[in-house]
């Protein structure tokens, strides 16, 4: 928890303040997983040590053996209850006529509000409603469907449908509110970055302004063109658009995932 509250000290909030997009990304992700994945890896570390044992004494007894079982149990009702949520949505979104929408196949949803999004899991459905189709022309209606293409080729719907579950499971911690948030403009900016790889990113910085008018609450599943930006980080996809980062190799270290997997590590050494 001190980490979180230390990384979000740090936590960039516009571009251009020093970090590269890649280690926004990648320690943002770090910060928000590690705190959620030791309580699970612990409450696993407790259930399979029993309530009873000669190792370390605040681990022994009944009291951290049940903690362990309401938490886990906690956890699988709320991954089962964002599926059944998530099933339903999908169920509602295939009622929606389909339609191919510049060679990509799509929902269409006949409302005024302009809206795209990917909704789904690891083969989301492209949602898209009459409202943008009407708003925008055919070479800005391109650009955003290349951006939703982008969160296709990172499957942002299918790992996000997790990250939100490790969210809900954890909401209590300091800071996961505000990691979350980071995280969301970091999947925006890394579909907008994939997008402008392929088009124009001013068409892309225009069309963005043009649907920014309707925010909407999303699920874990769904990645929305402009669900984010609406809310406070608009200035900072634009600039990133219009003052795009040289492309360097992502720098990555998952070093911490042994941190959180001590606890399953000193199992076996259990007596």
């Amino acid at each position: 928890m001190a980490a979180r509250e230390a990384h979000y000290q740090k936590c960039p909030k516009q571009s251009g303040d020093g970090y590269r997009w890649s280690d926004r990304w990648h320690r943002t992700l770090g910060f928000f997983l590690v705190s959620p994945l030791l309580l699970v890896t612990t409450a696993i570390a407790l259930l399979f040590m029993g309530p009873r044992g000669q190792m370390v004494r605040w681990w022994e007894g009944w009291g951290s053996y049940y903690a362990a079982i309401a938490f886990l149990s906690t956890a699988l009702f709320l991954g089962l209850s964002l599926t059944i949520e998530a099933r339903r949505s999908l169920q509602q979104v295939r009622r929606y006529p389909r339609s191919e929408q510049h060679g990509k196949p799509a929902r269409l949803v006949d409302i005024p509000t302009p809206y795209v999004a990917q909704i789904g899991f690891w083969q989301p459905e492209l949602v898209v409603s009459q409202g943008l189709l009407d708003s925008l022309d055919s070479a800005h209606l391109e650009v955003v469907f290349v951006h939703e293409q982008g969160h296709l080729h990172y499957r942002d719907t299918f790992w996000f449908f997790w990250l939100g579950w490790l969210r809900q499971l954890t909401a209590w911690l300091p800071q996961t509110e505000a990691l979350w948030q980071e995280l969301l403009i970091l999947r925006e900016l890394r579909a907008d970055r994939w997008a402008s790889q392929h088009v124009d990113g001013l068409l892309l910085a225009e069309a963005l302004l043009s649907v920014v008018s309707a925010p909407q609450m999303q699920p874990e599943f769904c990645a929305s063109f402009s669900s984010v930006a609406v809310r406070n980080r608009l200035d900072e996809r634009i600039n990133a658009l219009l003052e795009p980062e040289s492309t360097e190799p992502e720098s990555r270290s998952w070093l911490w995932l042994l941190f959180v997997l001590i606890p399953l590590i000193v199992v076996p050494f259990h007596r």
